[in-house]
């Protein structure tokens, strides 16, 4: 079982802006003054964040998204689409009825091009129920392990979850997760990162005391050494990282320069003694979008061609 890769999918942005269907569940975004220089400010980050993980040795395929339809949030493709190592493609059906036209044939026919296509798993038919389950943001997959982390909101329904879970192999493990408001926290991947030896996580915002130690019991099973956040880490997307491998096999942690900075010294010692740390500043994209560094990146698991 693969459980790093060194291939991303990323789309750059044609027309990012503020979404307003996103933001009745999504606390993270803030509203813009200027939807045109944010989409400058924007494509400024994306590029500077390529090049960086470019320079490290990670192979980045790069979409251009299309001005029409319009897709404010495109730069996010982690929630609608996965790649697999036995050459599945999985389809997700996503909250909001504008994101649901980021499906566009030709970031798929850009995969195919690179890499080897065998099956495709359509789950966006959900959507036709109201039920979502908005990929591997609604997801943390531990893939060596075989298990789906979830906390359930609006965005992550619990039979959508088991339907891919029935599909690809996978056990899943939901819990319940809350901002410091007490509102459901909208996406898995904002509260827990898991490493090939560790997992990043904010167990205060699990607040039902068994299932916080349900899921602790579960990690440290898995073989995963718990690096606790704190809120105030989560909301600045601490929770929000990504493991991967570069061209050397080196093992590398990816999060945005607001998640860096959020973190203390002796949680960067830690980090630093599994993997080299990189990151780069999005905030713009933060801001805006609601989402970090992890949500921009797709990993390509697929057999190359």
């Amino acid at each position: 079982m693969i459980i790093m890769t060194n291939h991303l999918l990323m789309i750059r942005p044609s027309r990012f802006a503020y979404n307003a269907e996103t933001a009745v569940n999504n606390l993270f975004q803030v509203a813009a003054a200027n939807c045109d220089d944010v989409q400058l400010k924007a494509l400024a980050e994306f590029d500077a964040f390529v090049e960086k993980l470019i320079a490290n040795g990670i192979e980045v395929t790069v979409v251009q998204d299309t001005p029409e339809p319009h897709t404010p949030d495109s730069i996010f493709p982690n929630n609608w689409v996965s790649f697999h190592s036995n050459g599945t493609v999985c389809l997700y059906p996503m909250f909001a009825a504008n994101r649901r036209l980021e499906r566009k044939a030709h970031v798929l026919e850009a995969i195919k091009q690179k890499f080897l296509v065998k099956y495709t798993i359509d789950f966006s038919v959900y959507e036709n129920n109201q039920t979502y389950l908005e990929g591997t943001g609604s997801m943390v997959l531990d893939r060596g392990n075989q298990m789906a982390y979830a906390c359930l909101s609006q965005r992550t329904n619990k039979f959508v979850l088991r339907e891919f879970c029935k599909s690809m192999n996978y056990t899943p493990i939901t819990f319940t997760a809350n901002d410091e408001k007490g509102n459901p926290i909208y996406h898995t991947n904002v509260m827990m990162c898991i490493a090939d030896d560790y997992v990043v996580i904010c167990l205060a915002s699990i607040t039902e005391d068994f299932e916080r130690e349900y899921l602790a019991k579960a990690l440290e099973s898995s073989g995963k050494q718990i690096i606790d956040i704190t809120y105030h880490q989560l909301n600045h997307f601490a929770g929000n990282m990504l493991h991967v491998k570069n061209d050397k096999d080196e093992k590398l942690l990816i999060m945005s320069t607001q998640a860096y900075n959020s973190l203390d010294d002796n949680q960067i010692e830690l980090l630093e003694s599994f993997n080299k740390i990189i990151h780069s500043d999005i905030s713009t994209i933060e801001a805006n979008g609601g989402g970090s560094a992890r949500c921009m990146m797709a990993e390509v698991f697929l057999p190359v061609k």
